[in-house]
């Protein structure tokens, strides 16, 4: 009888592992996914900047150009 339920507590052991390693993976996904969306943010706001700073330089110019004619 003692031997049974070693077994079974050892299976259950060895299930709640392998769901563990299943849980571990999934959010292991989610992490890089997650990752990889800020990155993209990232460029996205490094453009915007860019843009911006173009388009004061721009406005910038415009202002001081007519002073020099």
């Amino acid at each position: 009888m003692a031997d049974e339920q070693v077994v079974k507590l050892l299976e259950e052991i060895r299930d709640l592992q392998k769901l563990h390693v299943e849980n571990y993976k999934d959010a292991l996904k989610n992490q890089q996914e997650s990752i990889a969306i800020q990155k993209s943010a990232l460029r996205r706001s490094r453009i915007v900047q860019l843009v911006g700073v173009i388009f004061l330089l721009g406005i910038l110019a415009l202002l001081w150009l007519p002073r020099f004619r």
